[in-house]
């Protein structure tokens, strides 16, 4: 018998949707789909939200559901997330790119500098 039960569950992921709204979870499928990527998250590294104890991952993101500290999302709101952390990737890749960029240009300056340094110096002589 799994504790908390499937209703159980099931409430708790529901008890933000207002009256007459669609609920986020209306089956057991969606709560096991869940509570399996959370658990494949920390069998990949991620730290649980909740007191692991030795516990197995499945177990913890069990817990970790019941307790609230994860929510499940609509597929709008995956959607919109998604797209979040896309433009998010994006803002950092470019910004990477663009202090990749001054980096090579500081780093032409001082060997032009450099280079010319080293010409007036010849030119001295």
């Amino acid at each position: 018998m799994l504790h908390p039960s499937y209703s159980d569950l099931m409430k708790v992921v529901n008890s933000e949707v207002e009256e007459g709204e669609t609920p986020v979870v209306n089956s057991r499928y969606s709560i096991v789909l869940a509570t399996a990527k959370r658990a494949r998250q920390i069998i990949a590294g991620e730290t649980p939200l909740v007191e692991a104890n030795g516990k197995k991952p499945l177990s913890i993101a069990i817990q970790e559901l019941e307790s609230g500290k994860i929510k499940i999302l609509s597929e709008e709101e995956a959607a919109a997330q998604e797209a979040l952390e896309a433009k998010a990737a994006e803002e950092a890749a470019a910004l990477a790119a663009k202090a990749a960029e001054e980096q090579e240009e500081d780093k032409a300056d001082k060997e032009e500098e450099a280079a010319e340094e080293e010409a007036a110096e010849d030119g001295e002589e």
